[in-house]
């Protein structure tokens, strides 16, 4: 198993996908995502929600933001908006996707902590730690979607050609 370390804007080197191209490209995922996801937490926890719809308020949130960065950095490269959606779409749905159902799924299994209250550390330290997990488990994802020239390959592949 290769272990490239390259950490450049180029996905691919020597043909292979790097790990540290997938964790950059997990990393920029990770943080619409986790935007998306403590808001959508906070909110519904704050204001009393059951813990399905707080959960579907994080994940839409999560959507919501993780499209909205990738966008925003696709409208610089002076991309129409349709086209920029649809990049977002094409780059950042699959990981969105593996993201919100890890870190979800752990907050959901660690007893108590969707009912803890947001003064509490079991509560913020279960949303840490389950988005820990989804960045650790997300990346070889990304990785192997790089190598096939899906996912952050196409905002990637986007950018140089502009």
């Amino acid at each position: 198993m290769n272990h490239d370390h390259h950490h450049g804007t180029n996905s691919v080197a020597a043909g292979r996908t790097t790990w540290g191209a997938a964790a950059a490209a997990t990393l920029h995922c990770l943080t619409g995502c986790a935007i998306g996801e403590i808001l959508g937490m906070v909110i519904g926890t704050a204001a009393g929600l059951h813990n399905a719809a707080t959960v579907t308020l994080s994940i839409t949130l999560a959507f919501v933001f993780g499209y909205a960065l990738t966008m925003r950095g696709v409208l610089r490269a002076g991309v129409g908006f349709r086209t920029a959606l649809k990049v977002a779409l094409a780059s950042d749905t699959v990981s969105i996707a593996v993201m919100e159902l890890l870190d979800n799924t752990v907050v959901i299994a660690v007893p108590g902590a969707m009912d803890a209250g947001l003064t509490s550390v079991l509560f913020w330290g279960s949303l840490t730690f389950s988005l820990v997990v989804a960045f650790v488990l997300t990346v070889p994802v990304n990785r192997w979607m790089i190598s096939r020239g899906r996912g952050h390959a196409v905002v990637h592949h986007y950018h140089r050609a502009h």
